[in-house]
């Protein structure tokens, strides 16, 4: 069967930057073994399936596939997902109106609203379909320094500590002192493994304050071998978690706030998230991801 993809570039405004997706736009008939292998080969940190969706209202069914696991969530195959949905659902509707777009994934519904404007790329955002929660306590500063290749010295800054929290997947949050310490960052194998499987987050995502663009709140990098991603351009899933992170060390007030991580830089890809945040009463209600997508080609593969 001629199966229709198309490949995004996710979290940036221009090409050949952000994170790479692909989109496997005629999916039915293809089991989760299938899926795995064709995700294997594009061999992309994710590749999305698009199905029916169950309820006639919503626009597709999502499964997401990293090269090595399926994800119930993740958070630049959804932008992704719907930035392509709108451009090709929706071509008729001015670039003035925001298109909704629902999407099913296996963590529940995701709602997304795309915006487009003329002359400049397609962007989309959507509310967590549930808040962080903190899942597990960290391994000692020494075993998560030695499996990414730095120093006890290097882990914490203010008041953040690392810590583990999940909106579907667990990811480990390491905060380190600067730009120079997150650039040496060199995660091992085996000592990754050791450190982080055991407390079920594969993926260990490394933040400081210190940025490139002083516009920006945070810059991160982040590491998941075991899911096959020896690292990532941008994750919005663990951006999305991450807002657990800086409501227990950071003071915010109550109100919105706005935050934009950077990502990616130091393997030439450089991606920005934004970051939604809704506080009342010291309390985290709601959160959000945002961000841009340009769709760079298209093709078919025969299977």
């Amino acid at each position: 069967m001629r199966r229709r993809y198309h490949l995004l570039d996710v979290f940036t405004d221009c090409p050949l930057a952000g994170n790479p997706l692909a989109v496997v736009r005629d999916s039915s008939g293809l089991d989760a073994a299938r899926m795995q292998k064709i995700a294997a080969e594009f061999n992309l940190s994710e590749t999305v399936f698009l199905l029916e969706p169950e309820a006639p209202a919503n626009a597709a069914r999502l499964r997401i596939f990293t090269p090595k696991a399926e994800l119930a969530f993740a958070g630049h195959p959804t932008i992704g997902a719907a930035i392509l949905l709108a451009t090709l659902q929706a071509p008729d509707i001015p670039p003035a109106h925001d298109v909704a777009i629902a999407l099913e994934e296996e963590i529940g519904l995701v709602a997304c609203t795309v915006q487009r404007r003329e002359g400049a790329a397609a962007y989309a955002s959507f509310r967590l379909p549930r808040l962080p929660v903190e899942t597990d306590i960290p391994a000692s500063n020494d075993r998560i320094a030695a499996a990414l290749g730095l120093v006890e010295a290097d882990i914490g800054f203010a008041a953040h500590r690392p810590s583990i929290f999940s909106v579907g997947l667990p990811f480990a949050f390491v905060p380190v002192a600067g730009l120079a310490t997150i650039a040496r960052a060199r995660p091992d194998p085996i000592l990754f493994d050791s450190a982080f499987n055991g407390l079920q987050a594969s993926a260990a995502f490394l933040y400081t304050s210190d940025v490139i663009d002083g516009r920006h709140a945070f810059h991160a990098r982040m590491f998941a071998p075991g899911l096959g991603i020896a690292e990532d351009p941008a994750t919005g899933s663990a951006v999305a978690a991450f807002a657990g992170a800086v409501l227990a060390f950071e003071r915010l007030a109550d109100g919105t706030h706005a935050l934009v991580i950077e990502q990616g830089f130091e393997m030439g890809r450089p991606s920005l998230i934004t970051l939604g945040l809704e506080i009342a009463h010291g309390a985290l209600t709601a959160a959000l991801i945002g961000g841009s997508a340009v769709i760079i080609g298209e093709g078919a593969i025969n299977l």
